[in-house]
């Protein structure tokens, strides 16, 4: 017990330093909010302007999409804004950063994941929240206590998942070292492909990001349930309720490709 409260007393400090050295400079943190914040609202401009065009696409309204865009952005948001610095790992281990984690007695995996925190990611957090609540008013879902229950097993199983591809995208690139665009296409590409209606997917996306890297499951399978909508693919309506299995699935894999990369290091040679 003394040991965990000395853990945690330094990752207070840890986390403590680094909020006071973001926020030292208000005006320079004040815009790098308001930028971030402009990200999510760039991405969902363009499926605004996507839906302009049309009444559905893959059977989902604009309103219906906001609820699948803003459960796969806040999600999304919320796991980069605990865990996305692990996508540094590259820079890590070519300047022998990581090196100084195996000196200290906690495992290297829970020092990385608390060695930093990006406040500005927050407006992004703020902008999934919103577009996620306008979606839930507007999309018109006819609420039971179900799908309350539904909503809360998600959100939380949904962040696990996008959490679980950053650990499985740092424990890859002890082999690929500067292959930093290659997991982004899985963990960023795979928001993306999230934040789209998975019907129109072709069968190839529908295999990696519907059951290898599982982001249907973040937002489109979760709001069909929520809106009464039949499923795609000949699943049954229930599986909806799977995602936190696929969030297990997703560490599975994230934590063995974690083992396998650490086991191939090293060092950095220093």
């Amino acid at each position: 017990m003394s040991t965990l409260r000395g853990d945690l007393t330094a990752f207070r400090a840890v986390l403590s330093s680094r909020v006071r050295a973001q926020r030292a400079y208000a005006t320079s943190f004040r815009l790098d909010l308001v930028g971030a914040g402009l990200i999510t609202l760039i991405e969902f401009a363009e499926v605004w302007v996507l839906f302009g065009q049309v009444d559905a696409i893959g059977g989902l309204t604009l309103a219906s999409v906001m609820l699948v865009f803003g459960l796969a952005e806040m999600t999304f948001s919320t796991a980069d804004l605990l865990v996305g610095h692990c996508d540094r790992m590259p820079t890590y281990v070519r300047a022998g950063t990581l090196d100084v984690f195996y000196l200290r007695p906690q495992p290297v995996l829970a020092q990385l994941v608390t060695s930093d925190i990006d406040l500005r990611r927050i407006a992004r957090v703020a902008g999934g929240v919103l577009i996620l609540a306008v979606g839930l008013i507007v999309s018109g879902v006819q609420w039971t206590p179900e799908k309350v229950l539904l909503l809360a097993v998600t959100i939380p199983a949904a962040v696990a998942i996008y959490s679980g591809l950053f650990i499985a995208a740092a424990g890859v690139q002890f082999f690929l070292i500067n292959g930093a665009e290659t997991t982004n296409a899985f963990v960023y590409g795979g928001r993306y492909a999230a934040s789209q209606p998975a019907s129109v997917w072709p069968r190839s996306l529908v295999l990696v990001f519907g059951l290898i890297f599982p982001v249907a499951f973040t937002g489109y399978l979760p709001a069909l349930t929520l809106l009464d909508l039949p499923v795609p693919f000949g699943l049954p309506h229930w599986v909806a309720w799977l995602t936190p299995v696929a969030a297990a699935w997703t560490w599975l894999m994230a934590l063995g490709c974690w083992r396998l990369g650490t086991r191939h290091y090293q060092g950095a040679g220093g």
